[in-house]
């Protein structure tokens, strides 16, 4: 197959600053269309970007010209994405989705079955793993330049004044179910298949869904600490993904993709102390350089570009699941959302700020 021929399905953020620029950059993709239930916005997607078929509907079945389509890509709101996966599945397309790929785990295992039954490939887009900086984290791991892996943890602080879609506030927990997948694919990436052993959440201080503060604990394989820690109440917005070995730390600062390795200080002397900030400091800016053009240009794509490649792959035949953003990845991932949903410690505002039960 020398062309993916595509149809794209939600037109938010996500499809038109990531999804079709990077199939507009890859010659193995072919947009035949855009479809979005809003009035007027696919015609002025469509008409923007020069495709020659566009569709105003959320039903699949109504759209004609998707006889000449291979597969679809879903960046709809979450509450939209099953319907719209079993939509196509059903019409024997291939289909590439944003995260979270379904609702409830029983959506997500229908899909999957609908997909294997069908011979068709399911993929999620579990981006963050192919960006720049998590590749070279997970090539020092590989190579035992880390050592020992001591503790994995995932760090997440959230501005709530930050770009948030309309519809956040309608999933659990608000922006956690939305964005709790990134840093849960990554810790499956490097601690293997962690399951849920703890969840503190803090209620909204403003009465939000989204809570202030979660903090998850998971056994993990590795049998050392692996933790995540969310914070949707901070005046920053920042992830981070530390990886602790004997011999290093790697800490991967997602949004700016960038890559610390910093050594083991020792005893903690003055030395290693400068030493360390020597070593962070200029490791920092000078990728902040070098992603900074990027950043300006609205560029970085944060390894969406391995995504569709990897789907590509799959679906022309020289992959028989476009692994590790396949339905293996996707469920496992599902079903990590909803134990750390459902082992929910409440704590009350009082005890929260520490001012007693």
């Amino acid at each position: 197959m020398n062309k993916l021929r595509v149809a794209a399905v939600g037109l938010g953020w996500v499809a038109l600053n990531r999804h079709l620029p990077v199939m507009a950059r890859n010659h193995a993709f072919e947009v035949v269309g855009v479809i979005d239930k809003a009035p007027g916005r696919a015609e002025s997607v469509a008409r923007e970007r020069g495709y020659r078929n566009f569709a105003e509907t959320d039903n699949l079945e109504r759209v004609d010209w998707l006889s000449e389509v291979d597969a679809i890509t879903v960046a709809t709101a979450p509450m939209g994405h099953y319907s719209v996966i079993k939509q196509a599945l059903l019409l024997g397309k291939h289909v590439l989705t944003e995260k979270p790929f379904a609702m409830a785990v029983g959506e997500g295992e229908e899909l999957v079955e609908i997909a294997r039954a069908r011979g068709l490939h399911l993929g999620i887009v579990h981006n963050f793993q192919f960006s720049g900086s998590m590749k070279r984290l997970l090539a020092d791991i590989s190579a035992g330049k880390l050592g020992t892996i001591r503790g994995v943890n995932g760090v997440q602080f959230g501005n709530p004044n930050r770009r948030l879609p309309k519809w956040y506030e309608d999933l659990p927990l608000g922006l956690f179910y939305d964005e709790s997948p990134h840093l849960l694919y990554l810790t499956r990436r490097v601690a293997g298949p962690i399951e849920v052993a703890r969840c503190l959440t803090f209620p909204s201080s403003t009465g939000l869904k989204t809570p202030a503060r979660m903090d998850v604990i998971f056994h993990s394989p590795l049998n050392c600490p692996t933790s995540l820690h969310l914070n949707f109440e901070s005046p920053v917005s920042e992830w981070h993904f530390c990886v602790f070995g004997d011999e290093r730390l790697g800490i991967v600062d997602i949004f700016r993709d960038i890559y610390l390795s910093l050594p083991n200080d020792g005893r903690h002397e003055s030395f290693t102390v400068l030493r360390t900030s020597l070593y962070a400091t200029g490791q920092h800016l000078w990728q902040t350089a070098l992603r900074g053009i990027s950043h300006l240009a609205n560029r970085m794509t944060y390894g969406n570009e391995d995504v569709f490649a990897r789907f590509h792959a799959a679906v022309s035949g020289r992959g028989e699941e476009p692994d590790p953003i396949g339905t293996e990845s996707a469920l496992a991932v599902l079903r990590l959302q909803h134990e750390i949903l459902g082992k929910q410690e409440i704590i009350t505002r009082g005890a929260a700020w520490g001012h007693g039960a």
